[in-house]
């Protein structure tokens, strides 16, 4: 495995400045956002598809500093209620997975999104639980009629340029745990396949290694974020909670850099269940720690990871005498 780190954290430096920043670390591998909610701050596929000079001035700054990109990464909402978001959501995907195409990159990472619950719909409606039945109406509305046609298309597309869907298993859409991911894979193909961020599991009370196993073939990235559980504020009010991310005390979950929502036997006990289960690409590092700062909170990740990450090489098999 690889340490990499999705540098939309630096979203307001230039590329350069971030790929200096990232190497002086150690790191030499980096997920770029390329769309959607990790904007375009470094890597704007459509413009760099359609300018020669520009791409190849993006090219050179890799190679300037040795750095490989793993993924790009374009969140969004393209089954949006609103038709103009989902438009602009489904463009900025289509066109990172074009521009990882030439580029060489074989995993686009994104939300499955969420519909709103009939036509005329204004907003996404994300269902949570399965009575009145009224939910259950919404979620195969959804789902039948939304979810699996467009990524059905998708899939097709992504497979055409020989690029990978990685989902980001979140809350708020319509893939958010390894039941559902596997469900959206099994009526489209494995060309979809999970970006595993434990941090998004944890909360909602899984067990990142449980999950693991479940998803076995089927992981594609993965994020290393973690997250910490106020368990006061939990026993009094659960785990869902909807305070703003910045009222750390008041909330029963806030993420957290790696190593200070969980310890180091736990991660390690996460990273070799990965191996165990044929994955061997990246640990990519996703800094939404409100409590550090991005600096403190990436150089601690990378010093906390890189004792823990297993190398490419596989063990030597002892033979006894």
């Amino acid at each position: 495995m690889k340490l990499s780190v999705l540098a939309n954290l630096y979203g307001k430096k230039s590329l350069d400045e971030t790929l200096s920043i990232l190497t002086g670390l150690g790191v030499h591998t980096a997920e770029i956002g390329a769309g959607g909610y990790p904007g375009k701050a470094h890597c704007n596929p459509a413009e760099l598809l359609a300018d020669v000079k520009k791409y190849d001035e993006f090219v050179a700054t890799f190679k300037k500093y040795d750095v490989e990109i793993c993924a790009l990464a374009a969140h969004g909402n393209p089954l949006h209620p609103n038709k103009e978001i989902a438009a602009q959501y489904d463009e900025d995907f289509k066109n990172a997975v074009l521009l990882a195409e030439k580029l060489g990159v074989d995993t686009v990472i994104t939300f499955s999104g969420c519909p709103g619950d009939h036509e005329g719909a204004k907003l996404p409606n994300w269902v949570t639980c399965a009575w009145p039945d009224d939910y259950i109406e919404i979620l195969n509305w959804q789902w039948n009629e939304k979810v699996i046609p467009y990524w059905t298309e998708m899939g097709a597309f992504c497979k055409a340029h020989g690029v990978k869907i990685a989902f980001e298993m979140h809350p708020g859409f319509c893939v958010y745990n390894p039941e559902t991911l596997l469900k959206l894979r099994n009526a489209v193909g494995d060309v979809i396949g999970a970006n595993f961020d434990p941090s998004h599991l944890i909360w909602q009370g899984m067990d990142p290694v449980a999950a693991i196993r479940e998803l076995k073939g089927a992981i594609y990235h993965v994020h290393a974020k973690d997250t910490k559980i106020d368990k006061y504020n939990t026993a009094k009010n659960g785990v869902l909670d909807t305070k703003h991310y910045g009222k750390e005390l008041e909330r029963a979950w806030v993420f957290r850099t790696v190593g200070y929502g969980n310890n180091e036997s736990y991660w390690r006990d996460l990273v070799s269940n990965l191996r165990l289960c044929g994955y061997d690409k990246v640990l990519s590092i996703e800094h939404e720690d409100s409590v550090m700062s991005i600096d403190e909170g990436l150089r601690k990740a990378v010093t906390f990871l890189k004792d823990i990450i297993i190398e490419e090489e596989k063990p030597t098999t002892m033979s006894w005498a």
